[in-house]
């Protein structure tokens, strides 16, 4: 009976993260005009819970392609996007900021003309939580 409960025990230790454990907040996306054909998403992910997870993927019919970007400096000196095809890591008990200039999400072809005002769904990907849908407010990048 020990044992069984020893099993019991760790099996509800090892228990995957779930959805709640991961907080999006301050969500946006930036495009630079109604006849943009590209826009970048950003926002701070949370993670509540003590173990590590990573955001493996992005999907938004806004878009006919949707990444999860980054920018790093070329050997001439120039920065650059680049796709990150590892995803993120959203450490335990922290914080991943999606930004200007940083990582971000990246909307490439959009399906059509976006405005200030309107709303774009984005199907967040992490590896333990799960899939999280999030409403980004689009915005003008100024």
């Amino acid at each position: 009976m020990k044992t069984l409960s020893a099993v019991v025990l760790s099996l509800g230790l090892a228990a995957p993260l779930a959805a709640s454990d991961i907080e999006i907040l301050d969500q946006s996306l930036l495009v630079s005009g109604p006849m943009a054909k590209s826009a970048a998403a950003f926002m701070t992910i949370t993670n509540t819970s003590e173990a590590d997870d990573r955001l493996i993927d992005v999907v938004s019919e806004a878009s006919k392609k949707t990444e999860i970007h980054t920018h790093i400096m070329s050997d001439d000196g120039i920065m650059q996007m680049r796709h990150v095809p590892d995803g993120l890591v959203i450490p335990a008990m922290g914080k991943h900021a999606l930004e200007r200039g940083a990582d971000h999400v990246m909307f490439m072809g959009l399906v059509k003309p976006l405005a200030e005002g309107d709303e774009v769904e984005l199907t967040l990907i992490f590896e333990k939580a799960g899939e999280i849908l999030v409403t980004l407010p689009v915005n003008p990048a100024n």
